[in-house]
């Protein structure tokens, strides 16, 4: 292959819309796979993982199971995909004044999550959004609420106001008990420092619920 028909010099020359699917997916992981296609292997991974979508939302076990694969590549590789997801919903200044709110704001970035997934929204006195930031990945089933986290993040980037969302794999949204309590903590947590807490919701399948 001559080096002007390698992706980098094609996005160059073409732009970005040019490439396909497998040769973005090797350009952005830095694949160098010996002795095979690094664009081959961007299409395998695409088809193992069912799609973008399923790319987008794969472990990193799992995509370092392809030969070419290692960290650096799949670490890359699912950077660039959250890069991308938060570009698209960057919704700096955007007022958080209710669940409802709360929900339509994280719900595109939690919605892929396979895993529980906690974000805070860190706000100005007035409520407009300051921040996104995810504070931690649990297990399938669970994740542990990290109250020093959220409110070192919230003290990290001005906030005057916060509030917190995270998902539930399983599809339901119901509260669990953990939930409630560790919600009751952390609002304590969040008085003895000066800090509003605004709400706590968790993302289903379809739908959401507050713990409040």
């Amino acid at each position: 292959m001559l080096a002007a028909d390698q992706p980098c010099e094609r996005l160059l020359r073409m732009g970005a819309s040019a490439l396909s699917d497998a040769e973005l997916v090797a350009l952005v992981a830095g694949i160098e796979a010996r002795g095979r296609d690094a664009v081959a292997v961007g299409h395998e991974l695409i088809l193992e993982c069912g799609g973008l979508r399923g790319l987008a939302a794969a472990f990193p076990e799992e995509l370092m199971r392809s030969a070419g694969v290692g960290p650096r590549e799949a670490a890359r590789l699912l950077g660039a995909f959250e890069l991308a997801a938060r570009a698209t919903t960057a919704p700096i200044n955007r007022v958080v004044d209710s669940p409802a709110a709360i929900a339509e704001l994280v719900a595109p970035l939690l919605a892929r999550e396979r895993r529980e997934k906690v974000i805070v929204l860190v706000t100005d006195a007035a409520h407009r959004l300051l921040r996104l930031a995810s504070v931690a990945s649990g297990g399938v089933d669970a994740s542990a609420l990290p109250v020093r986290e959220v409110l070192q993040t919230v003290l990290r980037y001005d906030g005057r106001a916060f509030a917190l969302a995270h998902n539930h794999p399983s599809g339901d949204p119901t509260p669990s008990v953990q939930d409630r309590d560790a919600t009751g903590a952390l609002a304590r947590a969040a008085e003895a420092v000066g800090l509003r807490f605004l709400d706590h919701v968790v993302i289903g399948a379809t739908s959401w619920r507050s713990v409040i």
